[in-house]
């Protein structure tokens, strides 16, 4: 039997729209919220609500909370390899077409299974199908991703990136030529107003903070390096969407399929190339890289020999 939980809605939560509210107080995904609110299981002051509406501190939230979920099983996952291991975490090198946890509407691999494969225990906090998750990247982008082994690890690991504490640094090649050729996007970030899969730059978004600067500039496209200060989803992709400079290849944001077509990529060409952050059990600065990987550098090097 599905639990039943009824709670007010904390006065910090006053004015945001319904899932976003309900994912903050149970620690749900946007997808599991929106999913519970439209087969109604959400009611506020007793009433079904759209997942839009926007709520109110003090409101009274009752929730049909589902079954939890079980474990992911373990399941090998072609090109996952491991950067850094100790007692405490572990970093990887994720492939392309991983996603990093199991989620509704996600049938292919995933991180936590592939270590799971591997032998790997990772830490138990947060829910079964994302236990040591402490980050994510997206499915197609590759590069260093890390996750804690036990529970001192988890939460200072999360700690760490909620108060941005964590170099993230990213190799991103996109459309023309920026100008400036290094600067900052300082735009929120939130869902797309017509496309419940996309992000965009949106009045009431969450703060989003991306640095960037050029590395070399292409006839057709630029290589940039790319410095996060915060950790939204699709941060990078829509930022430079916005700018009209999406990634090569990323044909959700804009990106010419042409071009695409032409470099030989079936993704957007971005790739978290390092992480460095204070290790959760010594103290001590820990850097761990990337290189990059055969398909980004094929298209490099088709641009190169054209420019």
């Amino acid at each position: 039997m599905p639990e039943t939980r009824v709670l007010p809605v904390p006065e910090g939560l006053d004015g945001l729209r319904l899932d976003v509210a309900l994912a903050r107080m149970f620690g749900f995904s946007r997808t599991v919220a929106a999913e519970l609110i439209d087969t109604g299981q959400v009611h506020v002051d007793g009433v079904p609500t759209a997942r839009s509406a926007r709520v109110h501190g003090g409101a009274e939230l009752e929730v049909s909370l589902p079954d939890a979920a079980p474990p992911p099983e373990p399941e090998h996952v072609d090109g996952l390899t491991v950067l850094y291991d100790d007692a405490d975490l572990v970093v990887v090198d994720k492939p392309i077409g991983v996603a990093a946890h199991p989620s509704p509407g996600w049938t292919g691999p995933t991180v936590v299974q592939g270590l799971a494969a591997m032998g790997y225990r990772l830490a138990e906090s947060g829910a079964a199908e994302r236990q040591g998750v402490v980050h994510r990247l997206d499915a197609g982008t590759t590069g260093v991703m890390v996750l804690a082994k036990n529970e001192r690890a988890y939460s200072r690991l999360k700690r760490a990136f909620k108060d941005r504490t964590v170099d993230k640094r990213y190799s991103a090649l996109v459309q023309g030529h920026p100008d400036p050729t290094r600067g900052t996007i300082d735009a929120p970030i939130g869902r797309h107003p017509t496309s419940d899969y996309k992000f965009a730059v949106v009045a009431g978004g969450r703060p989003s903070v991306t640095h960037y600067a050029t590395v070399e500039a292409f006839r057709a496209a630029t290589l940039l390096d790319v410095h996060l200060e915060t950790g939204r989803t699709h941060q990078i992709r829509v930022h430079m969407a916005a700018l009209r400079h999406p990634c090569v290849g990323d044909l959700t944001y804009g990106a010419d399929p042409v071009l695409a077509q032409h470099l030989g990529l079936s993704r957007q060409w971005l790739h978290a190339r390092e992480l460095v952050f204070e290790h959760p059990g010594t103290g001590a600065q820990l850097r761990v890289e990337s290189p990059v990987p055969a398909d980004l550098q094929h298209a490099l090097d088709v641009l190169a020999a054209e420019s």
